[in-house]
């Protein structure tokens, strides 16, 4: 339930985010060079669901997640390292429900990983992708692994 009031872990999410924002802006510098990675348990954008409409109120895509989670994009100009390669007008998901009998074919997934770069690093990116193909392995993780290629020279 994404009620802070009702749900505790929820509001604990909240707080968590709020901190990684004041954590990153208490570190921006403009030579900084940062990599972010992780299951951030918020997909940001519409293409970053299945259905935007019948996500809004379900907890990992709703407006005050997704509202949280701009804040602490911006709060080193931070790049996502994904997005960068595949327009954010294209459907892209990390992760799919155990729940769906076949996942693949129902297709209802989310974007919950990220991978983000502070703008120093964004020159050195050369390709991103996430590894769909691994949600199908036998005892697979509901998360599919999310890959950049940097030049680290």
């Amino acid at each position: 339930m994404p009620d802070p009031d009702l749900n505790p872990k929820f509001a604990h999410k909240l707080q968590f985010v709020d901190d990684m924002t004041c954590w990153f802006a208490a570190r921006k510098a403009p030579k900084n060079r940062f990599v972010m990675v992780g299951d951030l348990n918020i997909a940001p954008l519409e293409s970053d669901v299945w259905s935007h409409k019948q996500l809004l109120k379900i907890v990992s895509h709703t407006p005050v997640e997704v509202e949280r989670l701009d804040k602490v994009q911006n709060s080193v100009g931070w790049v996502d390292a994904v997005r960068r390669f595949i327009p954010p007008e294209e459907k892209l998901y990390s992760w799919w429900s155990y729940r769906a009998r076949d996942w693949d074919a129902a297709d209802k997934g989310r974007r919950l990983d990220h991978i983000w770069v502070t703008p120093p690093v964004a020159p050195k990116l050369k390709t991103a992708r996430v590894l769909r193909t691994a949600r199908g392995w036998e005892k697979a993780s509901d998360h599919a692994p999310v890959i950049v290629d940097l030049d680290a020279g």
